[in-house]
């Protein structure tokens, strides 16, 4: 089973939750730009310069109200309709794996196993993917952002693209790997539990902590390379805003809020890189042939 061919089966209901997120996003990444023109417009009014009462002397207060109401009401919209569309998706996913199962007389702890790591379709589907959009919007946003205020500062920022992506590589490889290892164990559960030898039961989940533990450590390697690269980024910005360009207050705030976006969305990645080698594992366990058939599910 391929997350493609769930996209496929489903694509009316996930493309609806996928536009939401877009648009929720894409808001909210214009925002720190319009917030920070209209520091700078209460500045000017505090300083006594001149506040004439003209429509365009508003306009970044309307246009950050409006930008605030379109991201507030995707995403009111999207967590409404989230869970009812992915669980119900799910319910399908879990009694095709059962029909499969009992077909092809595969063991009942297997099948358990497999339904149960089938949610990390769901999962992915549901939040990965849309944190992926997220993140990538918050970081092309921000660089698109930052360039417009002084290139050096967006090309500080490009700089961490390359050694984030050898690492990750490393990092990838590494996880599926143990992620592999995880889930054989996963499919051993129940016949685990049939046993009703407790010194089984707690052999095989300290196994698979155990199995965690290294994931937490490549992920803890992998964070810390990535903070020490970001606050370097960060020093550099700093230093071009403040002591090479001539910038607004509002100006600092919009840089600074674009920044932080940046890091944020790039720590994450490492989170979203060991979502998809998990799922790539699951892939190759779990196999439907037949079309999973679309849920009526209405909106």
């Amino acid at each position: 089973m391929k997350l493609l061919d769930l996209f496929r089966t489903y694509k009316k209901k996930i493309v609806f939750i996928f536009s939401l997120t877009i648009v929720e996003n894409g808001a909210w990444i214009i925002e720190p730009w319009i917030f920070g023109t209209l520091i700078d417009e209460f500045i000017l009014k505090a300083n006594g310069s001149v506040f004439q009462l003209a429509p365009i002397k508003f306009l970044p207060l309307f246009l950050w109200i409006l930008l605030y109401g379109i991201n507030s009401g995707t995403g009111t919209i999207r967590r409404m309709y989230e869970p009812k569309i992915f669980q119900n998706i799910f319910a399908d996913i879990v009694t095709k794996i059962s029909k499969r199962g009992q077909r092809d007389n595969v063991n009942t702890s297997v099948v358990a196993g497999r339904a149960q790591l089938s949610h990390e379709y769901i999962n992915f589907l549901q939040y990965r993917i849309p944190e992926l959009l997220e993140q990538s919007i918050a970081i092309v946003g921000a660089i698109c952002a930052l360039t417009i205020f002084d290139w050096r500062i967006s090309a500080a920022c490009m700089l961490v693209v390359l050694p984030l992506g050898v690492i990750g590589q490393f990092y990838n490889k590494r996880v599926l790997y143990l992620q592999k290892d995880l889930h054989d164990q996963y499919e051993t559960i129940v016949d685990t539990f049939v046993t009703k030898k407790p010194e089984n039961i707690r052999s095989i989940y300290k196994s698979m902590a155990n199995v965690q533990s290294k994931i937490g450590k490549y992920n803890g390697f992998n964070f810390g390379f990535m903070r020490l690269t970001l606050l370097i980024v960060f020093l550099a910005v700093l230093y071009i805003s403040i002591d090479l360009d001539n910038f607004t207050t509002g100006d600092i705030y919009a840089i600074v809020s674009y920044l932080w976006t940046f890091i944020t969305s790039a720590e994450y990645l490492p989170e979203l890189m060991e979502s998809r080698a998990s799922l790539k594992d699951i892939s190759q366990r779990i196999s439907i042939e037949e079309d999973v058939e679309t849920i009526k599910i209405p909106v």
